[in-house]
């Protein structure tokens, strides 16, 4: 172990300058930094989000819920840049005090959500999909999606931070967190081997809400880490990613408000079905 030891201050003072490339969007205080209207279109579901898992976890289940044929859950999705502190405007705040993506507002109900797994709980009662109704296999979904909500901050705030955008690399949390990961991906992997999806026999909000965290880095395209983490080992788990990554409302949610990749994996905001262009046609 080669950290350089470090005697913790008596009382903790905020450095704004420490964090690397994302230091500009962490703080140590809530509320918003400046007044700003959320922009706000003209369907029933206004969403505001980026393509990051946690924002793809919610334009996946919309993506499935309009391939059912839910028109109620048509959808705005706007753009929120979280490098350039839209996450911070007064608008933003008042739906989510939280300043996270993604946040929804429901125009039908006057209700915001805000927290990915709260906002696939909200819509998969509200349109009743992707949530079973039998006590018991309802109970499993949200084992699942509560163990998700948990498990990712060590992957994504915890290996990827240290692994791939923290301003200097270290053994120690390097080797914590991927332990962990390591660890999760096995959890997986073993309930796999004894179900198609997670929670058993049905494709569930479980899965949607996993599938951008999981699947992702089990298929080699998060933090440029698969190698590292030797994730072609996980069988069962790829096996699922892979199937999952198939279905064409999955490859539409996937790229909702993603601003980076090639460019027929983009699209920076979604306000109509026939915004997924010629670039993606390919995919879809």
């Amino acid at each position: 172990m080669t950290d350089t030891p470090y005697t913790p201050p008596k009382t903790w003072t905020w450095d704004k300058e420490n964090g690397g490339k994302w230091a500009g969007t962490n703080r140590p205080i809530a509320g918003a930094t400046h007044d700003a209207e959320l922009p706000r279109g003209i369907h029933p579901l206004q969403l505001y989000s980026l393509g990051t898992p946690n924002g793809q976890k919610v334009t996946i289940l919309l993506e499935e819920l309009l391939a059912l044929g839910e028109t109620g859950a048509e959808y705005d999705a706007f753009l929120i840049d979280i490098g350039k502190g839209d996450q911070f405007s007064s608008g933003f705040v008042a739906v989510n005090p939280n300043s996270k993506i993604p946040a929804l507002f429901d125009t039908t109900t006057g209700i915001r959500v805000f927290e990915s797994g709260a906002i696939l709980l909200y819509l998969a009662e509200k349109f009743g999909h992707f949530l079973p109704k039998d006590l018991k296999a309802r109970s499993e979904v949200m084992n699942w999606l509560f163990w998700l909500q948990g498990s990712a901050p060590y992957l994504g705030g915890g290996f990827g931070h240290f692994y791939a955008y923290a301003p200097e690399k270290f053994e120690y949390p390097i080797n914590r967190f991927a332990m962990e990961a390591k660890r999760q991906m096995d959890v997986l992997d073993r309930e796999l081997a004894q179900n198609r999806y997670l929670g058993g026999d049905e494709y569930s909000i479980a899965d949607m809400a996993t599938l951008p965290w999981y699947g992702n880095l089990v298929m080699g395209e998060a933090y440029n880490a698969g190698e590292f983490l030797d994730v072609g080992s996980y069988k069962n788990l790829l096996r699922w990613a892979t199937e999952l990554r198939a279905r064409p409302a999955v490859q539409r949610g996937r790229i909702v408000n993603r601003t980076w990749g090639p460019a027929s994996e983009q699209l920076r905001e979604r306000h109509d079905a026939s915004d997924f262009d010629l670039r993606t046609a390919d995919k879809l």
